[in-house]
């Protein structure tokens, strides 16, 4: 029998880059030649998605292949891949969105929106086989998605110069009408009922447009974490992977043991992910439950005693916490691009990043 998080796997994003120049490439089609990926909205974008695992270690070798293919395909062409939000040239250049059909049409209805949204993301798919559960389990965990996305914020530049942000992919995608932290739902019926009236009512035009920052898989019995930047290091990637299915296992624990559903108001959860979004580590992070601000530290070590349980009982325990301790140590990606000197320097380092492992 399965059960839930017995399962795995991530997509991820990814800027197609000149590898001298470091400006995005709208070579997508040419790139996907050669390549085990799939095409993503922009042609300066393509996306690549593990196969199902079941531990970490086999997630991160595929992971890691899928990279290699990338790399071998945009090597050919004087090419090169980036996994960040965004890189400095996101949002400035003319919006090209790959030939295909739900594309153009999304082009034609949300005009700006799609021109601007040059940014890549890293999603992780965890495995929840009852789809009640899962839509219970995006409320329970929608307190622990804007820590994660403090850990992973990769996006400082947009449009040519520093925003100022963190995470600037977060401020970009939140202008959309589905997007942000899980509503207030108890069911599938509820959540296929909400999504059909939005489809109903012209505001998008499939299941697949819902964005909310976690959700139930529109294709898969899978709950979605979505709401992580796209990461340069692998590294990264597998603790977000391994922090995420922990959040839904520990959900499905509560769930099981008949927890009330948690109540947040939205406007504080939507202000912790602003929060996150600006700042990443370097700050205080918004704590919904108890409706505080408290230093990210803080707030990361949380995270980290209610995940570990379920980090625990899979072995990965160890792992996760010295994945973590990397990751402070050498600070966000963010944080890394702001010390990395001009825009083509931030660039080609993103690259020898995303290609290092």
């Amino acid at each position: 029998m399965v059960s839930v998080g017995d399962t795995i796997g991530v997509e991820e994003e990814f800027h197609v880059v000149h590898a001298e120049t470091g400006e995005l490439e709208m070579a997508a089609r040419q790139v996907l030649r050669g390549a085990d990926a799939e095409p993503e909205l922009h042609r300066s974008m393509v996306e690549t998605a593990s196969s199902v695992q079941t531990g970490l270690e086999g997630l991160r070798a595929d992971l890691l292949e899928k990279r290699r293919s990338l790399v071998e395909a945009t090597g050919r062409l004087g090419l090169a891949i980036v996994a960040a939000g965004s890189v400095p040239g996101s949002g400035s250049t003319p919006s090209q969105v790959y030939p295909d059909e739900r594309y153009e049409r999304m082009a034609q209805e949300y005009r700006q929106l799609v021109d601007e949204q040059q940014v890549a993301a890293c999603q992780v798919q965890i495995g929840v086989p009852d789809r009640d559960l899962a839509v219970r389990i995006t409320r329970r965990i929608r307190e622990w998605l804007p820590t994660l996305l403090a850990l992973s914020v990769s996006s400082p530049y947009f449009a040519g110069h520093d925003t100022g942000y963190a995470s600037y992919r977060t401020i970009v995608t939140s202008r959309w009408p589905t997007v942000g932290p899980p509503p207030d739902l108890g069911s599938a019926a509820e959540y296929e009922k909400v999504v059909a009236t939005l489809v109903e009512s012209g505001v998008i035009s499939d299941a697949g447009m819902v964005y909310f920052d976690a959700r139930p898989s529109a294709r898969y019995p899978t709950v979605e974490v979505r709401v992580a930047d796209s990461c340069p290091r692998i590294d990264d990637v597998v603790l977000l992977a391994a922090l995420s299915r922990a959040l839904v296992t520990r959900a499905a624990e509560e769930d099981a043991a008949g927890r009330p559903l948690p109540e947040a108001p939205q406007v504080l959860l939507r202000a912790a992910t602003w929060r996150a979004a600006r700042y990443g580590i370097g700050g205080h992070l918004v704590d919904p439950a108890t409706r505080a601000a408290v230093p990210a530290a803080e707030r990361i070590d949380a995270l980290m005693a209610h995940a570990r349980p379920a980090l625990e009982a899979r072995g990965e325990w160890g792992v996760a916490t010295e994945l973590l301790a990397g990751l402070r140590a050498r600070g966000t990606s963010a944080a890394r691009q702001r010390a990395a000197g001009s825009h083509r320097e931030v660039v080609l380092a993103l690259a020898k990043e995303t290609t290092g492992d």
